[in-house]
C-alpha cells in the first residue's frame, strides 16, 4: 500500500447544507477556515439540521472571500448573505450549548423559509475562539469549536468507506449501496490507509499540521439521506449497527482537534504520531 495522503478537503460554510471542496484550506484552532460559521435556527433559537429538514441537503453554500455566503437551491434565485455586524448578539442553542450569534438579514430568513416551508433564521458565529468549548469530556483546556456538531474537524478514510460498502453489499439493503463519502460530511478524507486504521490513532500529522484524535464519530440519520435527492434510506445505519457499534455508538470516522494552525493541501502526507 502507498503512503497515506490527504485526498480531499471539505468546507461547509453553513451547517447542514452542501459545501465546497477546495484544493487547500487553512486550519484554525476551531476547524477549517470558514467551516460551519453559519447555522439555521427555528423560532425557539434551536439549531436546524438535516435531522429535522432533509431538504437542506439540496441547498448549496459558497463561501465568499469576505466571509459572506452565496446560497443556491432548486427553484430559488441565488442569494448572497453578507456577514452581519457583530454588535447585537443573540443566544442560540447547538445541542446543549448556548452560543452567542448574530442574525443575518431578513432576506436570508425569507429565502430559506420559502425553500423549507418553515419559519427559520440564519445566524453567524463571529468569534469561535470564545463562543463554544469542545465537549468537556474529551477536550483540553481552551479548545473551542464552531457550529460543528462537537469537534473542530471530522476525518474519514476511503478504505474504510470501501470496507463499509462491501458490508452493505452483503446486507439487507444492498440496493442502497455503494454509498458516496458525502453521506458522512467529512472535512478531511484520506486514502492509502488500511480499512479502519483510524480507530487506533491518537495523534496524527497531515502535512504541517498536527491533530489530536478526540474520539470516534457517532453517526445519525443524516448519513441515511441521499445528498443529491434528500431521500432517506436505511443505510449505512443498519450495517453500522451490526458491524461498527463502539461504546454504544454507530461509528464511522474520527473527530479531530488541531494542535496548531497551518495550511492543508490535497496530497499532503499523513503521519501517525501516536
Amino acid at each position: 500500500m502507498a503512503n497515506p495522503v490527504l485526498s480531499s478537503l471539505h468546507v461547509y460554510p453553513v451547517k447542514a447544507v452542501q459545501g465546497h471542496a477546495p484544493d487547500e484550506a487553512s486550519v484554525e484552532p476551531w476547524g477549517l477556515a470558514g467551516d460551519r460559521r453559519w447555522m439555521l435556527v427555528d423560532h425557539t433559537a434551536k439549531m436546524i439540521t438535516q435531522r429535522q429538514q432533509a431538504r437542506l441537503a439540496l441547498v448549496h453554500a459558497a463561501l465568499l472571500p469576505d466571509g459572506a455566503v452565496r446560497l443556491s437551491a432548486p427553484g430559488q434565485h441565488p442569494l448572497t448573505v453578507p456577514v452581519p455586524a457583530a454588535s447585537a448578539r443573540t443566544p442560540v442553542q447547538v445541542w446543549r450549548d448556548e452560543v452567542k450569534a448574530v442574525a443575518a438579514d431578513e432576506g436570508a430568513a425569507a429565502w430559506l423559509g420559502a425553500f423549507l416551508g418553515i419559519d427559520v433564521r440564519l445566524v453567524h458565529m463571529p468569534d469561535p475562539e470564545v463562543s463554544r468549548p469542545v465537549d468537556a469530556r474529551y477536550a483540553r483546556e481552551g479548545e473551542t469549536v464552531s457550529f460543528a456538531d462537537g469537534y473542530p474537524l471530522l476525518l474519514t478514510s476511503l478504505s474504510s468507506l470501501d470496507a463499509l460498502n462491501a458490508l452493505i453489499s452483503r446486507g439487507d439493503h444492498p440496493e442502497e449501496g455503494p454509498l458516496p463519502m458525502n453521506r458522512f460530511r467529512p472535512n478531511l478524507v484520506v486514502t492509502d490507509t488500511p480499512a479502519w486504521a483510524e480507530d487506533g490513532w491518537t495523534r496524527i500529522a497531515i502535512g504541517e499540521v498536527a491533530f489530536r484524535v478526540a474520539k470516534p464519530c457517532g453517526r445519525c440519520a443524516v448519513t441515511t439521506t441521499d445528498q443529491s435527492t434528500a431521500v432517506r434510506g436505511k443505510e449505512p445505519l443498519r450495517t453500522l449497527a451490526r458491524h461498527r457499534r463502539i461504546d454504544g455508538r454507530l461509528v464511522f470516522g474520527q473527530n479531530l482537534v488541531p494542535e496548531a494552525t497551518g495550511t492543508l493541501r490535497i496530497g499532503d502526507p499523513l503521519t501517525v504520531l501516536d
